[in-house]
């Protein structure tokens, strides 16, 4: 299945000569090999790097699937959330809660020292993504490499365009498809939520006065309700998405929204609507499908977007700043 899904993002070697290269999408520009004589270390760079990073810290590696997320929703996977100024993607209200920062400028500083001027931030957040879901007990898959920087980043796109944890089945199906994904992959990047937290901020309306309501969301499971009223006493408070299995890397997620247990609205909404229940019927019922579709999805979400092409993009010398030279 991986395979089959990632065949577009094979080199340009061997295309014949009467497709125009400019009409080829970006993604067509990706390769396996594209580290392999300009970085050769660099995947093992990486791995090394974040296993430190998570010994120290476990929840990092939800941190930095989050960060892969909302960088490919916003420019596509540019690594635009990286650029740290005033007025950025970084700074908005959408991103405030994100982390891995430190991480990701580790990972460059580290890289630089041995491929100077060679490998972009966009690719390697891309790569930190899948080595953090491999260390929570998720899939491996290949990365296909040859991402550039993106030279813009703004905070009103990433607060019109990231999902908050309130928006519609619709609205978020809609979002997809805009950025070439479709309902299976919103089901299944969803269960990236079988890990990771949340500010109880984000589930306050849900808690006291869902839709103005003045009142608890309904589709909450009563005791669960309670557990979260108690837990979240406090708005800056951090719960789990998970409240089964918050370490682990299974489908309890989907178990959970048919026990009314998804602490976001959007979570929750997927089971009530009829346009995704199905998908989580399924993923509940066969791991190992999750399992393996989710390295499939995780390919597709890291290929929209991309700068591939040679007048786009640039390889960042610091992540955090477009480069100056």
């Amino acid at each position: 299945m991986l395979v089959a899904a990632t065949s577009s993002s094979k080199s340009l070697i061997g295309k014949p000569n009467n497709i125009v290269p400019n009409l080829l999408p970006p993604q067509s520009y990706l390769s396996f090999s594209h580290y392999h004589s300009s970085c050769p270390d660099l995947e093992a760079i990486i791995h090394r790097r974040l296993q430190a990073w998570f010994n120290k810290d476990y929840t990092l590696a939800a941190s930095l699937i989050r960060l892969h997320f909302h960088d490919c929703t916003v420019r596509g996977c540019d690594a635009s959330i990286l650029l740290n100024s005033r007025g950025s993607e970084r700074s908005a209200e959408a991103s405030k809660t994100l982390r891995g920062y430190s991480v990701i400028d580790d990972l460059k500083k580290q890289i630089e020292i041995k491929c100077p001027k060679t490998v972009s931030c966009a690719d390697i957040l891309t790569a930190a993504a899948r080595d953090a879901t491999v260390r929570v007990g998720g899939p491996f898959w290949e990365v296909p490499f040859g991402r550039k920087d993106g030279k813009i980043s703004i905070d009103r796109e990433a607060n019109r365009i990231v999902p908050q944890g309130y928006e519609s089945v619709t609205t978020l199906i809609k979002l997809f498809e805009s950025l070439g994904l479709n309902e299976l992959d919103l089901v299944i990047l969803s269960g990236s939520h079988t890990i990771g937290r949340s500010s109880c901020q984000a589930i306050q309306n849900r808690l006291y006065n869902f839709n103005g309501t003045r009142r608890p969301d309904t589709s909450l499971d009563t005791n669960y309700l309670k557990t979260l009223k108690t837990n979240c006493s406090k708005a800056y408070n951090i719960v789990d998405l998970d409240r089964t299995t918050p370490r682990t890397f299974d489908v309890a997620y989907y178990n959970n929204l048919k026990k009314k247990m998804g602490l976001l609205s959007t979570d929750q909404s997927l089971y009530s609507n009829e346009r995704t229940t199905n998908f989580v019927e399924l993923f509940a019922s066969q791991p190992s499908l999750f399992y393996d579709q989710f390295a499939v999805s995780m390919v597709k979400l890291g290929n929209v977007g991309v700068l591939t092409r040679p007048n786009e993009g640039e390889i960042r010398s610091n992540c955090n700043f477009v480069n100056r030279y």
